[in-house]
């Protein structure tokens, strides 16, 4: 009777046991397969089970969004989770609401060889570790175009290049179906100045019979530092949609060749690096005929134009004048356009000529070196040479002075007419008729330098006013530049000081700075010019504190000494007064 009694009850403890397990949580992983090439990606599929405490007080509160999701991180870095997504489902076992989560995730390894999906959790159930073996390359016995649903071509005009001269990417993305979403990456290094070259250009291409669509972005690239120059792969992630509308994940990388960098060669002789495919110099503004009067107003404007440089790099144009020709630089203008092909950038730099007295004067020939990229040569950028005459003032420049009514001189009619008598026949004595004449020729001498000083003593305020308003600006827009490290700097330096010490005709800054005979000044001066034109172009801080103060040290000096000059009393006889 007892074993009669026990069998029914062993069945009903197995039976209860298998629904308390399946009613377990649990979680299981599976991938889609465990070996792939590189640029693939991997399906993970994760499921889990839960038991689910729903009765008449809660039924409508439930949410299955609420319902937590396994540690996917766990899998990065290793892996890059492009998407994920999740769905549910219900069903009764004795009664008891057991609840279904599917996760589905899509994996891109980020390198090649075995690497482990460690183990998830989810509430109190754990998963098993998975091995994902990555093969490097492409599969076996397929092109790689044609077998692949998008690839990244990389392209470059030159095998090697000189340091800081342009080298020319152009990156091309196939793909294939109806793109959804996609993020291509941007070249970048360190070492080297990138720019875009334009907007990216969209076409469709054939490979193999398959046609795909391509994306094409096309970038300069100036590195600078000699050596070899390796830039990070361009890598593509997306979604597209295929002719059966089914979503596909697009994923690819591709890097381009080692790129060797030359130094700058020996027998280059200037003194800025300027590598580029062509570079030219012009100018504009003179007469035709190089024939002007003394303070005729010009404008000179120099023009250099190189292709494969950005503007930043140029150089200031050399523009001495000579002795008689004073030369008023504006502020140089950089312009940079973008092409296909690359940039060409322009450096204007205009001045305003003053001729200050009359003869030939020649304006000394400019020479630029540069090196030609296409044929790996020094090559020179040339003005030649030009020759201006300066004549004399207009007539109307120099009015006689009109005598005095009062004045005792005689006319001009009286004088002209020839003497009667002679002075023997006269009885005068020839001493009292020439110190009559020489009296009245220094009285009215006198007289019309009076009227003169009276008239440019009143009308000296407006000049010199104009004249202190202007240094002082020019003084505040020095400062600034210097402050930023500005290009215009040497320019601002060369005008300020033309009109801090008038007279002296400076025709460059560094001659300028000379004058000064302060070496504290000379060498920042000189770290100013290292800064901004460099021959190596290597981009460093710059601290323009310490010119600026000296600046402010030479300028208030000079306007204490001037202060002093002016306080003091004017000479008893005037310079210009000669009897």
């Amino acid at each position: 009777m007892v074993k009669r009694l026990f069998f029914p009850l062993a069945v009903f403890l197995v039976l209860t046991l298998q629904a308390m397990a399946s009613h377990a949580e649990e979680l299981r992983v599976e991938p889609d397969r465990t070996q792939l090439y590189e640029g693939e990606v991997v399906t993970l599929t994760v499921k889990g089970t839960m038991k689910l405490d729903i009765n008449l007080s809660n039924l409508f509160d439930f949410n299955l969004s609420d319902l937590p999701n396994p540690d996917i991180e766990k899998v990065e870095p290793d892996f890059r989770i492009l998407s994920r997504n999740q769905r549910y489902s219900i069903r009764t076992v004795n009664n008891d609401m057991v609840g279904e989560i599917t996760w589905t995730y899509q994996l891109a390894p980020e390198s090649t060889g075995k690497l482990t999906i460690p183990a998830l959790t989810f509430r109190d159930a754990t998963s098993e570790p998975v091995t994902i073996e990555v093969i490097d390359g492409t599969p076996p016995q397929q092109d790689p175009a044609s077998a692949r649903d998008s690839f990244i071509e990389l392209a470059a005009d030159k095998a090697e290049v000189y340091v800081q001269e342009q080298l020319t990417l152009t990156v091309r993305l196939f793909f294939s179906g109806n793109l959804i979403r996609g993020d291509l990456s941007e070249p970048e290094h360190p070492n080297a100045i990138i720019e875009p070259l334009g907007k990216q250009t969209e076409y469709s291409r054939y490979r193999d019979g398959i046609r795909y669509r391509v994306v094409e972005r096309r970038y300069a690239l100036f590195p600078q530092q000699p050596g070899t120059l390796t830039l990070p792969a361009i890598k593509f992630e997306g979604q597209a949609r295929d002719t059966e509308g089914k979503l596909i994940f697009l994923r690819d990388s591709e890097q381009l060749y080692d790129v060797p960098v030359k130094d700058i060669p020996a027998s280059f002789t200037g003194d800025t690096w300027l590598p580029a495919s062509d570079l030219t110099l012009s100018e504009s503004g003179l007469p035709p005929t190089m024939k002007v009067d003394t303070g005729e107003n010009l404008t000179r404007e120099l023009s250099l134009e190189a292709k494969g440089l950005p503007s930043e790099a140029l150089p200031p144009i050399p523009d001495e004048v000579p002795e008689g020709l004073r030369s008023y630089p504006d502020q140089p203008e950089r312009s940079t356009i973008k092409t296909q092909e690359g940039l060409t950038s322009t450096l204007s730099q205009t001045s305003a000529l003053v001729p200050v007295k009359p003869g030939k004067m020649t304006l000394p020939e400019i020479r630029i070196p540069w090196w030609d990229t296409d044929t790996d040569s020094q090559q020179y950028a040339v003005l030649n040479a030009k020759i201006l005459e300066v004549g004399g003032a207009a007539p109307a420049a120099a009015k006689p002075v009109a005598p005095a009514p009062e004045s005792p001189e005689p006319t001009t009619s009286e004088r002209q007419e020839p003497a009667p008598r002679t002075p023997q026949d006269s009885g005068e004595p020839v001493w009292q008729l020439l110190a009559l004449a020489f009296g009245g020729l220094w009285l009215v001498t006198l007289v019309a330098w009076w009227a003169a000083h009276k008239r440019s003593s009143g009308e000296a305020t407006t000049p010199v006013t104009k004249a202190g308003n202007q240094e002082s600006q020019v003084f505040d827009e020095l400062v600034d530049a210097i402050r930023t490290g500005s290009a215009s700097s040497p320019a601002l330096m060369l005008r300020w000081m033309n009109l801090a010490f008038p007279g002296h005709n400076f025709r460059t800054a560094s001659e300028a700075i000379s004058h000064t005979a302060s070496p504290e000044l000379q060498a920042a001066f000189a770290d100013l010019q290292s800064h901004l034109f460099a021959a190596e172009g290597r981009i460093e801080g710059w601290d323009g504190k310490k010119l600026a103060v000296l600046l402010q040290h030479l300028r208030s000096g000079k306007s204490k000494g001037k202060a002093r000059k002016e306080t003091a009393l004017p000479p008893l006889y005037p310079k210009n007064l000669t009897a």
